[in-house]
């Protein structure tokens, strides 16, 4: 129903009560402004979980049950498919494309698809409305959706798939300097300035953090930018001793923070003090040639998540692909490595369409110190850790090698790599094995190479997306690199 004020008439009202009623409505209108300015600046921010998916972005409103942020699982699923919910009592049962879900009310178990799901805390039902632990997320959904589930529960930030943003930002060597930022898909996000500092705030973005979230250029102009998470949104602050200005070029994928043209005209115009030059006609120089980039991070390990765009590897489930799974242990395989300060890069950090010889090109081109392939299967138990398996009659030319033989000069690094990560997943009490295969592109690495194949410990391949059997395979890889890192950086 919609509200319609009808003003009284004149004929109505007497002047002076009519001036009165004005009086009195005039002080309830300054009362009201008044009260709320105290509750809006006294009421803390609310809560958002921000959900990254192929199928949609989008955010949600957090509440607070028994000390823990809860979300509605309904309202998570609604965007990414087809799916209804009802309530039977105490029951709440959840319908998603093909899978159904089974929850309690105060029950910190749940069932989907049969098997039991943790919920780490209580389930709720409010007005219909399913209620989940944000925490519960990576391990519920992927039951769900059948791929796997990042997030970032401190910042509220949830990735459903392969979707992150990743940038680079490099300095260019112009007086004054230009700071430019490379993303892997367009972004569009809120720019805000403040006396030694511009803040870029993606609230719509899948941005996720560089290497090192502090990123520092030795210039005085601009020194360092910071990349930081809350609430949902991802934040890059540039810190500036000279007042910048952002530009956006390339469909949004490049943004260039330059100084301002009073800054830089400041900066070039003549020091104070200096004597006057008589003037002479202004020579027709060329321009100079652009300054080169900063060098390019030097990585010691290379992590590349096998399959890809079209090659969906192993269907592991009905809902669930190989190129998916390996894309999450990849990056917690990062993760691991970069805490035990070896510099990693992730070939394929997204679905992107990547030839078994480009992965090779790419790996002997940064001359890492070691290339890990990863893959995942339903079949068998544990982990499976290969080594190349050379053909026979292909001998290197002079200073060339080989394609199919590049591995050769490596192999015993890679041989014994692999030997410490067996060991070091058996101090896990991971079943393992270590095999040589002709799988490529083991053979056309110039560099020691190995690829870990995962596969679940019991009969679910739904463990393959469970975070905490994630770690324990790529913590023991990590271990075992870390602990040869002298070894491998000899055969570099």
């Amino acid at each position: 129903m919609r509200w319609i004020s009808h003003p009284a008439r004149a004929a109505d009202v007497s002047p002076a009560l009519h001036a009165r009623i004005i009086a009195i409505g005039g002080s309830m209108i300054v009362c009201a402004i008044f009260v709320s300015a105290i509750l809006l600046r006294g009421a803390p921010a609310e809560k958002h979980l921000a959900v990254y998916s192929v199928a949609a972005n989008y955010s949600l409103p957090i509440v607070q049950r028994d000390s823990r942020d809860y979300v509605g699982l309904l309202e998570i699923l609604e965007p990414l498919g087809k799916v209804n919910a009802k309530s039977e009592g105490q029951r709440w049962r959840l319908h998603y494309n093909n899978v159904d879900g089974e929850f309690q009310v105060g029950k910190t178990r749940a069932r989907v698809q049969g098997r039991d799901a943790d919920l780490i805390a209580k389930f709720f039902v409010e007005n219909n409305r399913g209620l989940v632990p944000v925490a519960a997320l990576p391990s519920l959904l992927p039951r769900f959706l059948g791929g796997p589930v990042t997030l970032h529960e401190d910042s509220g930030r949830l990735f459903i798939g392969s979707v992150a943003t990743h940038f680079t930002a490099s300095l260019s060597g112009d007086n004054p300097p230009r700071l430019v930022f490379h993303f892997t898909a367009p972004v569009n996000p809120t720019i805000a300035t403040e006396p030694g500092a511009l803040r870029m705030t993606f609230a719509r973005e899948p941005l996720v953090a560089p290497a090192s979230p502090t990123l520092t250029f030795g210039n005085k102009a601009i020194p360092s930018a910071i990349y930081s998470e809350s609430n949902g949104a991802a934040v890059v602050t540039v810190n500036a001793s000279i007042p910048v200005i952002a530009s956006f070029s390339n469909d949004g994928r490049t943004v260039t923070i330059a100084p301002t043209s009073a800054a830089a005209q400041s900066a070039n115009s003549t020091p104070a003090g200096t004597p006057p030059t008589t003037q002479q006609p202004t020579p027709i120089t060329p321009s100079p040639a652009p300054a080169p980039l900063p060098p390019a991070r030097r990585y010691f390990a290379v992590v590349d998540a096998s399959h890809g765009g079209n090659d969906h590897g192993e269907t592991l489930t009905n809902t669930l692909m190989e190129k998916d799974v390996v894309v999450a242990l990849a990056r917690s395989l990062r993760q691991e490595l970069e805490s035990r300060g070896i510099p990693t890069l992730v070939l394929r950090d997204s679905d992107a369409n990547l030839s078994v010889d480009q992965r090779a090109i790419f790996a002997n081109a940064g001359h890492a110190a070691i290339y890990i392939a990863l893959h995942a299967a339903s079949n068998g138990h544990g982990v499976r850790v290969y080594t190349a398996m050379l053909p026979f009659g292909s001998d290197d030319r002079g200073t060339f090698r080989a394609w199919t033989t590049a591995q050769h000069s490596s192999l015993p690094f890679s041989q014994s790599t692999a030997a410490a990560v067996a060991a070091e997943l058996q101090k896990r009490q991971i079943p393992v094995r270590v095999l040589a295969a002709p799988l490529r592109p083991l053979n056309n690495v110039t560099g020691p190479a190995i690829a870990v194949e995962v596969a679940p410990q019991g009969s679910d391949p739904s463990q393959l997306t469970a975070p905490d059997y994630q770690q324990l395979v790529t913590s023991a890889v990590a271990t075992a690199v870390a602990a040869t890192r002298d070894q491998l950086g000899a055969a570099q």
